[in-house]
């Protein structure tokens, strides 16, 4: 399984899973706009949940462990220059309810080892805000994961956003 990052150590791989598979989300000057698309895929063992606790008291999207083969979360496979992870680690949220792990992405091109983000401030019950889930269907559609997959985003329950400025912004980026 090739590791994380390319032989000069100055790229990285990155697993979108949530919000960041949106390509337009994901590239913007705040986060990376190095990230180039790589492939599609999934981790075994793990299952997607809107169930991390967000400042803004809103769940967000996090892989969480099963460890039965037969769950998976799909996302997006990126890479993305190393002097922009500081910029990912901050979006992300690292050490503020994610931590970074080291994922087996499974792609039609084989197994890659690539970093994601893992939720460690998590709450049940959880709903994600109507722009947010948004977001995630968005990155889906996008990367034409499959179907069945998306559909099960688009079940997941979510609410209105109080903050009508914050929505409004955030769905800016679903426009062409």
């Amino acid at each position: 399984m090739p590791s994380v990052g390319d032989d000069t150590g100055n790229k990285l791989l990155y697993f979108a899973y949530g919000s960041n598979m949106l390509s337009k989300r994901l590239r913007a000057p705040s986060r990376t706009p190095s990230a180039l698309f790589l492939d599609t895929g999934f981790v075994e063992g793990r299952k997607l949940t809107f169930d991390k606790l967000s400042s803004d008291g809103s769940g967000k999207c996090d892989i969480e462990s099963t460890g039965n083969p037969s769950d998976k979360v799909y996302g997006v496979l990126y890479e993305i220059i190393q002097s922009e992870k500081t910029a990912l680690d901050k979006a992300e949220g690292l050490g503020k309810g994610y931590e970074e792990q080291a994922v087996a992405v499974i792609t039609p091109s084989g197994p890659h080892k690539a970093i994601a983000y893992v939720g460690t401030s998590k709450k049940p019950d959880l709903k994600p805000f109507h722009w947010y889930k948004e977001l995630v269907v968005a990155g889906a559609i996008e990367h034409l994961l499959p179907e069945e997959y998306v559909q099960n985003i688009r079940a997941v329950e979510s609410k209105p956003d109080t903050n009508t400025e914050r929505c409004r912004e955030q769905r800016e980026l679903l426009k062409g």
